[in-house]
């Protein structure tokens, strides 16, 4: 059962992170949209159409945004709760009362647990149903652009490409498949003037691309001796193409970074096809599993700085604990950045090694 010290902190610590979440999440898009409001305006649209077309862009990567901030916004929210108290003398007074600082730092390691956890409910679950979205550049928020689309890996070793893509129509311009053998030589074709896509309703990642005038061209080796080349080509029409790549596939895959939008199932279904290189999609899981550690690493790191019974400067150890929390978002930051030629897990959890240790030293220092 929760005491009055866990109630007062617990609630100290959610009106924080409300208030941080707010700010932080609205000075990202005002500075964003600041720099990049000339990308929405361009097309010469409606005060209300560009608006709307804000709202498009901005919506999605919130979410974005927060699984970004939310190891700095949880810190801002547990140290502000920790250094109004010491301000206003309340943790002495809890301290003349017999309880050890450790008690007072349970509530806040048990609300960054909490808060971590939304992080992952956000990278695993909320970002990859919105991943398509998060492709898209200032200026294709009206969702009005064509993309060229050239050989993106597909089912049973299929290339599909188009000379221009709609997301919001939906379809393709003269489409082509390349589907190759196991050695990689092309065994069959498929051509269409357009394609539209059929999907069964709730499902996104499979279904089917409904072709007008499709035809398929397949090659087939010669047996016996003939004269003449060795391959004969058999020529069909067809009405449909069964495909894994529909449109939120495509749209997503014009992002640079694409892989990180996706949950860490998807990544290891990415790297059980084969059809996407296998070192980057490990990269990714490791970042991935790496980013609610650091989050809770920031918060532990921060807590030393002001769990102290001794009458030290408030503002000094301010300044301390944002130089050694800095320190260690930025070093994350770069490990994050970092492109290795293997998929050693060595660069993504560098940050954690180091300064999981630092924050363990400290917290040992404290005098409870």
């Amino acid at each position: 059962m929760l005491s009055v010290i866990d109630r007062y902190l617990l609630r100290a610590l959610v009106t924080n992170y409300v208030i941080a979440l707010g700010v932080m999440l609205s000075l990202y898009v005002t500075l964003d949209m600041f720099v990049n409001m000339d990308e929405f305006t361009e097309q010469g649209y409606p005060m209300l159409t560009v608006i709307g077309n804000i709202i498009s862009y901005y919506w999605p990567n919130l979410f974005l945004y927060f699984s970004q901030l939310s190891g700095v916004i949880t810190l801002f929210a547990c140290m502000a709760a920790i250094a109004r108290m010491r301000r206003l003398n309340e943790l002495t007074a809890v301290l003349a009362s017999g309880v050890s600082l450790y008690r007072i730092a349970g509530p806040i390691v048990g609300f960054g647990i909490g808060t971590t956890a939304l992080l992952v409910l956000d990278t695993e679950w909320i970002i990859p149903s919105v991943a398509h979205l998060l492709a898209r550049e200032h200026d294709e928020a009206d969702g009005e652009g064509t993309y060229e689309v050239l050989f993106l890996p597909d089912r049973d070793r299929a290339l599909l490409s188009a000379v221009a893509f709609h997301p919001t129509r939906r379809d393709l311009q003269h489409m082509l498949v390349l589907r190759r053998d196991e050695s990689g030589a092309v065994v069959e074709t498929i051509e269409a003037d357009r394609a539209v896509w059929e999907a069964p309703a709730g499902v996104q990642a499979t279904g089917r691309w409904h072709l007008e005038r499709g035809r398929r061209l397949l090659l087939v080796e010669q047996q016996g001796d003939t004269l003449g080349p060795g391959t004969d080509i058999q020529d069909e029409l067809i009405e449909y193409y069964e495909s894994d790549l529909g449109p939120e596939h495509i749209q997503l895959r014009q992002a640079e970074g694409w892989l990180r939008y996706l949950s860490l199932s998807q990544l290891k279904a990415q790297e059980q096809a084969g059809i996407s290189d296998r070192t980057p999609i490990a990269q990714a899981k490791h970042t991935r599993i790496a980013a609610p550690i650091i989050s809770m690493v920031l918060v532990l790191l921060g807590l030393p700085f002001f769990l102290n019974r001794s009458p030290t400067s408030l503002l000094g150890d301010t300044g301390k604990c944002m130089i050694a929390c800095g320190l260690c978002y930025v070093t994350n930051f770069v490990a994050q950045s970092v492109r290795t030629e293997t998929d050693s897990a060595f660069a993504a959890f560098v940050p954690v090694f180091i300064f999981a240790t630092l924050a363990v030293v400290l917290i040992d220092r404290i005098r409870t």
